[in-house]
């Protein structure tokens, strides 16, 4: 009976130890900069930006901005994100749209913050048309970093910007 148990616990375990990593493709289209080229690009990626977060938050949209789009939440123990999206005029007359996305859940958030990253940043740039997310591939490979499974904690991306768990 011991035996058997044990058998039981090692391979829980075992399931367990792949579950907090990303996928390469997904984090390197997560961690890629969200940059536009023009006022009149821009512009469009923010509008973009604006309904991503409308339609796929679960709180609701408290700061919108020309710079800013922030929703309520986290709330206490949830495990939905919470997002942060920022937009900064660079000196070359670019603009960079930041994406962060947090909760407050013990085991984890739902959706995943790097999922929900790319996800944002492939509508933002007009290229989702609805693909599922696995059915989009890179130009680049890049290393599987491997999800935080601390509550709160952040996790630093490539290109500086944060995703938060």
């Amino acid at each position: 009976m011991n035996k058997v148990l044990l058998a039981a616990l090692c391979l829980a375990a075992a399931g367990c130890s792949t579950q907090g990593q990303v996928d390469p493709d997904i984090m390197q289209i997560a961690t890629t900069p969200l940059t536009c080229s023009h006022k009149a690009e821009c512009d469009v990626w923010w509008q973009r930006a604006q309904m991503w977060v409308s339609s796929h938050s679960t709180y609701p949209i408290e700061s919108s901005t020309d710079s800013l789009i922030q929703t309520a939440g986290p709330d206490g123990g949830k495990r939905a994100l919470a997002y942060q999206i920022t937009r900064t005029v660079n000196p070359d007359g670019t603009a960079t749209i930041g994406f962060a996305a947090h909760c407050d859940g013990s085991l984890g958030c739902t959706p995943n913050p790097w999922e929900a990253g790319a996800e944002f940043k492939l509508y933002v740039r007009g290229n989702a048309a609805g693909a599922p997310l696995g059915s989009v591939k890179p130009s680049q490979a890049a290393p599987a970093p491997t999800h935080p499974d601390a509550q709160g904690q952040s996790v630093p991306a490539a290109n500086g910007e944060t995703m938060t768990q």
